[in-house]
């Protein structure tokens, strides 16, 4: 029982992390200078880093170890496939929630995924919901953006939104702990299946918006960003 409450506690932490992005967006606002276009394209970068972390530490290695290479290679493909087809629909209906749309689609997977770690004893579940947290942080901020500029929407009517949004991850944790911990194949499948959606978002949105001309510091941020779920990695398996 103890371990579903720490389910609970840490996708709902990884979740209120969106909010917490669209406030700091919203300085911008009060403040045109606080935030220059450098920095904006920093903090982008540092949640592509965080993404490319949680994929290449924890979803990937967890994911192909009990599966076959043919099938992980499907579900992978098959992730990078469905957020494309998101993509597609998203931009053909002209929406202004692209990135929101990115964002739950990061962030419910994982849920699912982080739930099942905790419920079969992996000691991933942790790692997983730190790097949940880091990325959500600068996916928030820029699905605030993206809104803000596409609508009348404050910032802090988007950061309410957000923080409802957010309690879809405790329900989704649950989920993953009462039911696939049960199927560590279908666990696999969906940390796969979020990997290479992860993937496809990176190289299709965040790195895209992360580079900026004849300025050099942005893609630190991915650098920094990856480097935390390293870091977090190796004291996870010391």
């Amino acid at each position: 029982m103890q371990e579903l409450y720490l389910v609970i506690i840490l996708t709902l932490m990884a979740g209120m992390a969106m909010p917490l992005g669209a406030l700091l967006a919203g300085i911008e606002q009060l403040r045109p200078d606080w935030l220059k276009e450098e920095y904006r394209h920093g903090i982008i970068a540092f949640g592509g880093g965080a993404l490319l972390s949680a994929v290449a530490l924890v979803l990937v290695p967890e994911g192909i170890a009990p599966l076959s290479p043919w099938l992980a290679a499907l579900c992978f493909v098959g992730g990078g496939a469905a957020f494309m087809a998101l993509d597609i629909l998203l931009d053909r209906i002209h929406t202004p929630a692209g990135q929101l749309a990115a964002m739950l689609s990061d962030y419910l997977p994982e849920s699912l995924a982080l739930g099942a770690a905790f419920a079969v004893g992996e000691s991933s579940g942790l790692l997983l919901a730190c790097l949940m947290t880091l990325q959500n942080l600068p996916e928030g901020f820029n699905a605030c953006r993206e809104l803000s500029a596409a609508t009348h929407y404050r910032a802090r009517r988007v950061a309410l939104i957000f923080a409802v949004i957010a309690l879809l991850g405790p329900l989704f944790g649950v989920l993953g702990y009462a039911w696939l911990s049960a199927y560590p194949g279908v666990v696999a499948m969906v940390m796969l299946f979020a990997a290479g959606g992860i993937c496809y978002s990176v190289f299709q949105d965040i790195a895209p918006q992360a580079r900026l001309e004849r300025h050099w510091a942005p893609p630190m941020g991915a650098v920094l960003g990856f480097v935390l779920g390293m870091v977090g990695h190796q004291m996870t398996l010391g």
